[in-house]
């Protein structure tokens, strides 16, 4: 569920983004955003290695943004920031733009070390449980049967069945209670109003925080200035349409949130060029959705689309994603009248160009 799929294949140049800072911040170090406002890194691995996290000053203390993934090394992480650059001052509370391990990982263990709550969307907190509930469970039918449906042989589903309710392994115990965000709340945090701007497609309710007077926007995994968030479809929601609603998101972000702003991304670096790289970000997808509909003059399944969508090999590491992006697309030119499907005996789904 994590980001990191490199962008599908590009015709125009990308945007040119402006990167203020020539430098992240080590482990436990603290980078000065803006007065009061800090940016610090926690660890990952694999081709991502860290995920930014957001620490704003208040009465009190800190309110966090965004926790890394549970575990030992995102724990002593913490440890070392709080003792490094926090002043060893206590959390507020804790915001989490989405439900993404990456992202709610340490929410549990730092609420629980503080003593105070979790901010979250209502669909996250839920969703989130509702995967952590997944953990140990063998993997259902309808599972196997949307991704057998999607073109997947017999090693894959097997690999597939290995692997499955492991979303739970990158949490710490959730907290038991948290308080909602709401599209359009203005929130008072140190002493300044933010804005909630809610957006879905990469995942079910999402939360970006604005400060228009400080001109931040934190933009958790919605916008990315290196790599394309992923937005795919799960066996939970196999006719979903994420596609639209993420593309619908990026325009409706781009009404609200005025250019001037530096985003706060979670991956990658703070940068200006918010309106140019949603602009980028929705062409290369509709891009896409033109090369995938001259593909369907023949029928095709999901795994058959992974040519003209990603110029990466797709191996058994990204099969799920990659599979996922490719039914958000199909889905995408379904709902437009763009494509239609047919199921055949062995119960593969194939995709054509609707007539």
């Amino acid at each position: 569920m994590r980001d990191g799929f490199e962008e599908a294949y590009e015709q125009a140049p990308r945007p040119k983004l402006s990167y203020p800072f020539e430098h992240g911040p080590e482990t436990g170090q603290a980078i000065d955003i803006a007065p009061g406002v800090k940016w610090l890194r926690m660890p990952l691995g694999g081709s991502l290695a860290f995920i930014n996290v957001w620490a704003i000053e208040e009465e009190g203390g800190w309110a966090i943004v965004d926790t890394g993934m549970g575990g030992p090394d995102t724990q002593q992480a913490w440890r070392k920031a709080f003792a490094e650059s926090l002043g060893n001052r206590p959390v507020t509370r804790v915001f989490v733009t989405h439900m993404h391990p990456d992202h709610i990982g340490m929410a549990g263990w730092l609420t629980r070390k503080f003593q105070c709550r979790l901010w979250i969307t209502r669909l996250e907190f839920l969703m989130c449980r509702s995967l952590a509930a997944d953990t140990g469970r063998e993997a259902p039918a309808d599972a196997l049967n949307f991704y057998r449906a999607a073109g997947w042989d017999e090693e894959a589903l097997e690999n597939y069945r290995a692997k499955f309710g492991g979303f739970g392994r990158g949490l710490h115990a959730l907290p038991d209670s948290f308080r909602r965000l709401n599209d359009g709340d203005q929130i008072e945090i140190g002493g300044r109003t933010w804005r909630i701007v809610v957006g879905s497609g990469h995942s079910p309710e999402h939360a970006c925080l604005w400060c228009p007077e400080l001109k931040l926007f934190i933009s958790g995994d919605q916008v990315l200035p290196k790599i394309s968030s992923n937005v795919s479809v799960f066996p939970t929601e196999p006719d979903g349409d994420p596609l639209t609603e993420w593309l619908t998101t990026l325009e409706a972000i781009k009404g609200r949130v005025p250019d001037d702003v530096l985003v706060l991304p979670a991956h990658n670096a703070p940068f200006h060029g918010l309106h140019a790289r949603i602009d980028h970000l929705i062409g290369g997808h509709e891009r896409g959705l033109t090369r995938l509909r001259a593909l369907l003059v023949e029928p095709k399944r999901a795994v058959d689309a992974f040519p003209v969508l990603f110029r990466r090999k797709i191996d058994e590491w990204v099969l799920g994603m990659a599979t996922g992006e490719s039914l958000a697309h199909l889905n995408c030119l379904l709902a437009r009248g763009e494509a239609v499907k047919e199921t055949d005996s062995a119960g593969v789904v194939w995709y054509r160009a609707a007539a």
